[in-house]
């Protein structure tokens, strides 16, 4: 069987999320073997940049509904714990020694989306769909969502994506800041190879040394919004919208949320 997350170490090294069938959702699973690809590459002398990738058409669709199922059933404590959990092991990328670069060719939803924001650069196609849309499934942003998204693109336009939850496009993302480039699909790679030798050509202590300085801030400030987000999602997960959202996904239609 097919891991779902490969580690490739080398001077352009990647971590690739390999769930293609599932739109690369999230699962525990898969958290562990990303924090355990971001120590085999912060071990290694190797890697001067590493590119975050999703197999098949999307980047990554957000959490795996059959486990915001399973939360339902469990006691908010343990949901506030197991969500720290699930979300630190993929927030992970955001310690690599070197700089990090989500390549965004498809679709990257909720939690998805947030595992490209806490990389240090986004480089998207602009056919691809981006969105917060948490509070289309019932649940409080999560992932780091409420410190990473104002971060990069302002107060007013990150309160815009996770109150209504919409999604836009490559094009849209580059406009707000929430990507750095965006390009058609066919350019993508070259718009990608061409970032990498930038930075695989410039003074790789200074590089780490600068990416460190940069990030410093965000991770102070994960800590504290991953407590908030956790503690607000373990109570979600009780909700009768919560299940409204999980049987709308089974039956393929929208969900009729009542607020209880």
């Amino acid at each position: 069987m097919t891991a779902p997350v490969r580690v490739e170490i080398a001077p352009v090294a990647r971590i690739v999320l390999c769930r293609p069938d599932k739109h690369n959702a999230m699962t525990a699973e898969m958290g562990q073997l990303v924090t355990d690809a971001v120590h085999a590459l912060n071990a290694a002398s190797e890697p001067r940049v590493v590119l975050i990738q999703g197999e098949g058409r999307a980047f990554c669709a957000g959490g795996d509904f059959s486990l915001i199922e399973e939360s339902s059933t469990k006691a908010p404590e343990q949901n506030r714990r197991d969500m720290i959990q699930f979300y630190s092991s993929f927030l992970a990328v955001a310690r690599l020694r070197v700089p990090s670069v989500a390549v965004i060719h498809g679709a990257a939803v909720g939690a998805g989306l947030c595992l490209a924001m806490a990389c240090d650069v986004r480089l998207a196609a602009t056919e691809a769909k981006l969105g917060a849309n948490f509070v289309r499934v019932g649940l409080h942003p999560g992932m780091g969502c409420t410190v990473l998204l104002p971060r990069l693109v302002g107060a007013a336009k990150a309160s815009e994506l996770i109150l209504t939850g919409k999604l836009i496009s490559g094009d849209e993302a580059a406009r707000i800041g929430l990507v750095n480039v965006a390009v058609p699909r066919t350019a993508l790679d070259e718009q990608v190879e061409s970032f990498t030798s930038a930075v695989v050509s410039a003074a790789p202590i200074a590089v780490a040394q600068a990416k460190e300085t940069l990030v410093a801030p965000l991770l102070a400030a994960l800590d504290a919004g991953l407590e908030r987000e956790a503690a607000c999602q373990a109570l979600d997960f009780s909700t009768d919208d919560l299940k409204e959202a999980v049987a709308a996904f089974r039956q393929s239609r929208s969900p009729v949320f009542r607020g209880a």
